[in-house]
């Protein structure tokens, strides 16, 4: 990993939708606080950062109407990059893949929502793609999931096997504090 050149912030699907009920329980509370202090360190820096938010999608859909907005912690600023996506991954059918290439990016640290969704599904394209890929775990949450028995999968143990898949196909996992 090239440590020379600061990997880009990439903040995935920080929105209101996901306060919504009907997801259910989730792990890790502390995310949208680690974010926030994730993007400070970034701003601080003059380090890029780029934000994909979901799409509403049908008319059900926790991200339509207010659903849609930015969680407050993480506001993109004007110098920043916002891109909507409409697929799990932040690279399906987005600009992202440009914007990368523009920047000169060589390494993603990724956070957000949802570690076994939208985080690993952009980490394992970006992978695809050559990029240096972190995860910051304690920056991601998931939810509770009901297996194909029924079995009821507590959101720790979704986003601890989710983080374990990403690290067996060589993305780097790692906590906040490497950064902070």
């Amino acid at each position: 990993m090239n440590r020379l050149q600061p990997p880009t912030l990439l903040v995935i699907d920080a929105q209101a939708a996901l306060d919504d009920p009907r997801w259910g329980r989730r792990n890790n509370p502390e995310a949208e606080a680690i974010i926030a202090s994730l993007l400070s360190v970034w701003r601080s820096a003059g380090a890029p950062v780029i934000h994909a938010h979901h799409l509403p999608g049908e008319e059900t859909s926790t991200f339509q109407g207010p659903g849609s907005a930015t969680k407050p912690e993480a506001l993109p600023q004007a110098e920043e990059w916002l891109l909507w996506k409409s697929a799990p991954s932040a690279f399906a059918g987005t600009s992202l893949s440009r914007l990368l290439a523009g920047a000169g990016a060589q390494t993603l640290a990724i956070c957000g929502f949802v570690t076994d969704n939208s985080i690993a599904a952009t980490a394992q394209a970006a992978k695809g793609l050559g990029y240096a890929t972190q995860v910051v775990a304690d920056a991601c949450a998931t939810f509770d999931q009901h297996g194909p028995g029924g079995d009821l999968q507590r959101a720790e143990e979704v986003h601890a096997r989710s983080l374990a898949d990403m690290r067996r196909e060589k993305t780097e996992v790692v906590e906040s504090a490497a950064f902070l």
